[in-house]
């Protein structure tokens, strides 16, 4: 087109978008390495880590190794772990009882890490499936899940990890008013500091597959959608927010992440509390599995997804590629 012909255009966006400074200076959303929650697999021995198969190199690591890896992440500038013991088959039985033992393998483990790096934050999983011989987020009646009673369990479970140093406990059970009975656990047994990142909107979804894999805790029966949500329910995720603020909730999540950007969205805009997103095993491991392939280039794929669920508007994301992106993000 000739400069005679030129389009008189008084908005030209393509202006902002000429060289890489402009782009910087205009970007509206910034992922920083203080967004990174890493969420860790611990095992019982020594000096071992399995990688798990429909996770690649993601690790299972038995107590000596994880608190190397854990040193490793704080170094890079990661401040949250978020932790998941995987339990031999003989302590599982249906009440979750393993879950509270002072000695047991994920009360050792938050010991030993904040000892060892005492200024990163330890956030621990609270629900029974990894304990549990049904692999059920509650205890199991006549194929039932029972809530009440699988409340006064979590209880203690949030308690005793509060007891060996959790800076936060996540509930992500989906059991009926479980966070504020663990508001009112913590608080009677003295620990008003340890927060609760509840997993408010956690949906039945075949995105967890891999994590099952991961820790052994796929149900052995039936499926978990009479308490995870319905992935078709978008308004029913603000129910939930509401009532696990009420109940004392520090900050809640959505999880998965990938497929609910929408839920993110709709709970940042309800909320003033800290929103989270779980990037979750299915989610990487179909990113793993396309890299391997060579579909994909895997480091700005990985970039973009994680900068998408901060743009909908997470605080927060879980990512299993934590140490990556810390690493990209120098």
């Amino acid at each position: 087109m000739s400069s005679a012909s030129k389009l008189s255009l008084t908005r030209r966006p393509r202006r902002l978008r000429r060289t890489e400074a402009l782009r910087r200076m205009v970007q509206e959303t910034q992922l920083s390495v203080n967004d990174l929650i890493y969420p860790l697999f611990v095992m019982e021995g020594e000096n071992l880590q399995e990688e798990i198969p429909s996770m690649p190199e993601c690790y299972r690591y038995t107590l000596d190794l994880l608190l190397k890896e854990v040193a490793d992440a704080y170094n890079l500038g990661i401040n949250a772990i978020a932790l998941f013991p995987k339990v031999p088959e003989e302590k599982k039985d249906n009440k979750g009882t393993e879950s509270y033992n002072p000695e047991g393998l994920a009360q050792r483990t938050v010991r030993a890490i904040k000892k060892e790096i005492p200024d990163i934050t330890v956030i621990t999983d609270v629900a029974l499936d990894p304990f549990s011989t049904y692999g059920h987020d509650g205890i199991v009646e006549d194929g039932k899940i029972l809530n009440d009673e699988t409340v006064e369990v979590l209880v203690k479970m949030a308690v005793s990890q509060a007891e060996a140093g959790a800076d936060i406990v996540a509930p992500s059970d989906m059991m009926d008013g479980r966070i504020g009975a663990i508001r009112q656990g913590l608080d009677a047994a003295g620990f008003i500091d340890v927060g609760i990142l509840a997993y408010s909107a956690k949906y039945a979804s075949a995105y967890y597959g891999p994590f099952r894999d991961a820790l052994g805790s796929a149900p052995q029966f039936g499926d978990k959608q009479t308490y995870q949500m319905n992935p078709a329910n978008a308004q029913e995720a603000i129910t939930e927010v509401e009532l696990d603020i009420a109940e004392g909730a520090d900050i809640v999540m959505v999880k998965p992440a990938l497929a609910y950007l929408d839920i993110i969205r709709s709970l940042k805009e309800y909320t003033d509390i800290p929103v989270a997103a779980y990037n979750v095993s299915g989610e990487y491991a179909m990113i793993k599995a396309a890299a391997e392939k060579g579909w994909i280039d895997e480091k700005k794929i990985v970039l973009e997804t994680l900068l998408s669920m901060k743009r909908a508007g997470a605080d927060l994301i879980l990512t299993y590629f934590a140490k990556q992106v810390a690493l990209m993000l120098r």
